[in-house]
């Protein structure tokens, strides 16, 4: 049973002292593929460089997350593209609009979200989306360019069925974290992962974070990491009446597709 985790963070800090065991267990736990989210220039240069260490395993995405999107200049859009250019990133991002917390200044933010857009045009890549709290702003930008873009991922989606209806309007794909394994704040989530189209559905951990709470027993480390992810697809299972074997060919099926991976 292959899968394909599009979305870990595995250039976080909290990888560094045991990186290799991580790996280990992500394939001891089916792990085809894991594409490496780069945040920001710093981040997604090494996700670019961890990738050389295990081409099979390992893509990338390169790109600005809305949170740093003030301290990101012309220039360093202009090395997120030269970046985003090499084989081994399959999609630009990870990009968007964050009016939740607003750690940038939301014109700044909407700027960036742009360029990204436009990048995403010129090079002929899938995006790798973050929305919260901005689904109209978000949207609206989204829809504009949506003809000429080569499709995209609206990660981590915890939004509400209006949102989602417009995202698969728009023929966008849905990325599902351990969100959904929260009882309390993935209720809504649970009820609505059903909508999503089989052939629209990708899954991800976001490790670190994100922690799937239905884990039993408990990990030592509250890290979250790619070999839970078939804890999420067991989550899905249960909310879709799909089996986990039919949900790891679909969404796997999808990974591959969106971002052209060649599975090993």
């Amino acid at each position: 049973m292959k899968l394909v985790d599009i979305g870990a963070n595995l250039t976080h800090q909290s990888f560094v002292h045991d990186l290799g065991q991580v790996i280990a267990r992500a394939e001891a736990a089916d792990l085809a593929h894991i594409i490496i989210t780069g945040t920001d220039l710093d981040s997604s240069a090494a996700a670019l460089e961890l990738t050389q260490t295990k081409p099979g395993l390992f893509s990338c995405t390169a790109g600005f997350h809305p949170h740093v999107a003030a301290a990101c200049s012309q220039q360093q859009l202009g090395e997120i593209a030269q970046l985003a250019k090499q084989s081994k990133v399959v999609a630009v991002g990870e990009t968007g609009l964050d009016f939740n917390r607003n750690y940038s200044p939301r014109e700044d933010q909407l700027r960036t979200f742009e360029r990204h857009l436009q990048l995403a045009i010129e090079i002929e890549k899938p995006l790798f989306l973050h929305q919260r709290d901005a689904h109209e702003a978000f949207y609206k930008l989204l829809k504009k360019y949506r003809e000429e873009l080569a499709g995209g991922v609206v990660h981590c989606f915890t939004d509400s069925e209006s949102a989602l209806a417009d995202y698969v309007g728009l023929d966008m794909y849905v990325g599902i974290t351990a969100w959904i394994c929260d009882e309390k704040r993935g209720r809504l989530l649970r009820t609505l992962v059903s909508q999503i189209p089989s052939d629209r559905l990708l899954v991800e951990t976001d490790a670190p974070y994100l922690l799937p709470k239905t884990l039993s027993p408990k990990p030592k480390i509250r890290r979250n990491e790619p070999c839970y992810l078939g804890e999420i697809l067991r989550t899905l299972s249960t909310c879709t009446g799909r089996s986990v074997e039919q949900l790891a060919r679909e969404t796997t099926q999808n990974a591959v597709t969106l971002f052209k991976l060649q599975l090993e």
